[in-house]
């Protein structure tokens, strides 16, 4: 302590308690912003989003699912991840993490990424089964339903007698390339994510009819 005191004072007192109170008024600073952030949080979650945002995108997609009459359950731990929505009649999960979504999907779990500026009614082209739209009236759209099917085996590069598996294959060998993290772009990736959905669907579906006119 005293080699210290003696060393402090080789320099000049101006310089030294200049130093001392930048030092007090740093830590005074710090203080400040640390019992602030405490008292006033900024609500920030890991999305990037503020919580206000974020609660109000969630609102959106609770009376999504009340509307088609959807039973749900949030914030649902599923293969080590903790997923938004959980949708249990249909084993499928709902998430907003690009991560979680490939991980689950890499689990075999059925998922559905959401992008933030998805329109929430645009999820139901996305399940991997059938929802009701209740400003649609049934039977007005099969012309152009026909045509998005059609495009979505396009954009695939498959035929449209192309079976689920072969769905599946394709979307994942594009994915390499067409996600953003790999290149892509977001606009890019939400494409091929609609055309896989799509696809998927349309598959599934005349795979049913096949096996139902077989018995």
């Amino acid at each position: 302590m005293i080699v210290l005191l003696e060393w402090l004072s080789s320099f000049p007192s101006w310089l030294v308690f200049g130093v001392l109170a930048g030092g007090c008024a740093t830590v005074i600073i710090a203080g400040v912003f640390i019992i602030g952030g405490r008292l006033f949080p900024d609500d920030t979650n890991r999305f990037g989003t503020t919580g206000g945002k974020f609660n109000r995108r969630r609102g959106e997609f609770r009376s999504y699912f009340r509307a088609i009459d959807e039973p749900f359950v949030e914030e649902r731990e599923l293969a080590g991840e903790t997923i938004a929505f959980y949708l249990s009649d249909h084993e499928v999960a709902v998430t907003f993490d690009a991560q979680v979504y490939f991980n689950l999907d890499r689990a075999g779990i059925e998922t559905i990424l959401c992008e933030y500026e998805m329109p929430v009614r645009a999820l139901g082209r996305r399940l991997p089964f059938e929802v009701s739209d209740p400003d649609s009236t049934p039977g007005a759209n099969n012309r152009t339903q026909s045509a998005s099917i059609t495009a979505a085996y396009d954009q695939l590069g498959l035929r449209t007698t192309a079976d689920a598996e072969a769905i599946r294959d394709a979307y994942r060998e594009q994915v390499k390339t067409v996600h953003p993290d790999h290149g892509g772009t977001q606009a890019e990736f939400n494409q091929l994510q609609e055309a896989y959905t799509i696809a998927r669907d349309h598959a599934e579906h005349t795979n049913c009819e096949t096996v139902s006119r077989s018995d």
